[in-house]
């Protein structure tokens, strides 16, 4: 009896993706008995992103696997002692040091590498969450469409206009990380859910998105905050300068450079911690502030305040910069959020567009029983705004709008755009800033709804803060 032809495959098998299958086929096609080491996690250290023994099963369940075991040497070592006749490995391993040839050379074994076509990563495959969504579940409000007069291909001509727009943005600058974990089960000494961190992605987020979002729509953008002396300050820099968002990042070695980290497992989030300073920035750091932005707002068409009550925009310091800003005839528009902590969006007052939630508007104007519109009116009178866009989450928008003719004020909505939402976190900002650049590139208020809805619902299609993007708006309205 003719002895049988080993074919040997190692790795991390993180997940078990097409890339994969191709490899184990091709190995298969070459002997009579495949065996596949799946690396330890010792071994595989930080390229292990799930414990060894459920990638060990995973490669089990494969059926052209004679033999899966998990190996906690160095393979060279394992070759060594099971003589394999051929050991493959991935194409992309070919023009690189392979330490297997040396040992298969000395008792005569073959080294190939498979000629899939496709490589595949697993963390890429574990990530896909955070960049893809699926515009099938997008819907463009036709009716509310109708009723303004409103034609798809006039908002697409706005979007071509935010080009020519130069943007200054103020506001506290966030740093989203999302840490992916996998469930281990409940702990057996108290009541608690025991996860254990698999992967880490950073956005940048708060203010800073704002900036993003403004220059992947093709603005000309600066950007002016406050840090902390940290990685996270680095991480800001980098990304902002990525984006093409011009910084000004002041630096307060006071507090930490905001950090808000989300657990999530299986899609869903688990536990948020925000590392923060909500103390208002010293009067000197007022001053530089002030100045950074006297030059940033020169020849700027908007001035958008994102403000996160993190103590990066003290009343003060928002009226000078309000003052500057009317002096130089630019579009303003706010928002302030109080998802953890308190705000109130009429200390930015005469804004040409503010968006605050229903909670925040009502917070901001003490009035916890009257319908939406009346809501809205004494918000306005309190704020003096000339248009509100009443975020109401799934419900849609409230536009509540000035035109032109005193206290003859109009009110619309429009439904939420994204019937499939992955991560809601983003809404207010990709809202905020495409509503505001649509007005300050010569649209009305039910155009900037409908455009800021739809940047809207293409943010929350995906986790995580990732700048929008002119063509995927395009894209929508074809």
């Amino acid at each position: 009896m003719m002895s049988q032809r080993v074919v040997f495959v190692s790795g991390n098998f993180n997940v078990l993706h097409p890339g994969h299958l191709r490899l184990l086929r091709f190995a298969k096609e070459y002997g009579d008995r495949l065996v596949v080491a799946v690396e330890s996690d010792r071994i595989a250290g930080t390229a292990a992103h799930v414990p060894e023994q459920l990638r060990l099963e995973g490669v089990q369940s494969n059926s052209w696997v004679d033999e899966a075991f998990i190996m906690d040497e160095p393979v060279t070592a394992l070759l060594a002692r099971l003589h394999p006749d051929i050991v493959v490995k991935g194409k992309e391993h070919e023009s690189r040091f392979n330490p297997e040839a040396a040992v298969l050379e000395q008792y005569g074994g073959r080294l190939l590498f498979s000629s899939g076509e496709t490589v595949f990563s697993s963390l890429d495959l574990i990530r896909k969450e955070f960049y893809e969504f699926d515009p099938r579940s997008i819907s463009l409000p036709h009716e509310y469409l109708a009723r303004h007069g409103v034609e798809p291909a006039r908002l697409a001509a706005l979007l071509q206009h935010f080009s020519k727009l130069k943007v200054c943005v103020v506001g506290d600058l966030i740093i989203d990380e999302y840490i992916t974990c996998q469930p281990l089960g409940m702990s057996q000494e108290d009541p608690t859910i025991v996860v254990m961190p698999i992967d880490s992605t950073r956005f940048i987020g708060g203010a800073g998105i704002v900036a993003a979002h403004a220059a992947g729509l093709g603005a000309s953008v600066q950007f002016v905050s406050v840090t902390g002396v940290d990685a996270a300050r680095d991480f800001a820099q980098e990304g902002l300068a990525a984006a093409g968002v011009k910084a000004h990042l002041l630096v307060d070695d006071s507090r930490p450079t905001t950090l808000k980290q989300r657990f999530r497992s299986m899609g869903k989030s688990l536990l948020r911690v925000s590392h923060l300073h909500q103390g208002a920035i010293s009067m000197a750091q007022q001053k530089y502030m002030l100045t950074e932005l006297e030059q940033a707002m020169d020849s700027a068409d908007l001035l958008v305040f994102s403000d996160f009550n993190y103590g990066c925009l003290p009343q003060s310091l928002v009226e000078q910069v309000v003052s500057m800003a009317k002096s130089r005839g630019m579009m303003l528009a706010a928002d302030s959020q109080s998802s953890s902590q308190v705000s109130d969006i009429s200390r930015f007052r005469e804004m040409d567009l503010i968006t605050p939630t229903e909670r925040e508007a009502r917070i901001s104007v003490r009035n916890h029983e009257d319908g939406l519109v009346v809501l809205a009116e004494a918000l306005r009178q309190q704020s003096a705004a000339r248009n509100i866009l009443l975020k109401l989450g799934e419900e849609g928008l409230l536009i509540h709008a000035g035109n032109g003719k005193g206290d003859d004020w109009l009110t619309d909505r429009v439904g939420a755009l994204n019937t499939a939402p992955k991560d809601v976190s983003g809404a207010g900002d990709s809202l905020l800033i495409t509503s505001a650049m649509t007005l300050a590139s010569g649209g009305n208020i039910w155009e900037a709804a409908c455009l800021g809805s739809l940047a809207a619902a293409v943010q929350i299609g995906r986790v995580g803060n990732t700048p929008i993007r002119t063509k995927e708006l395009l894209q929508e309205l074809a």
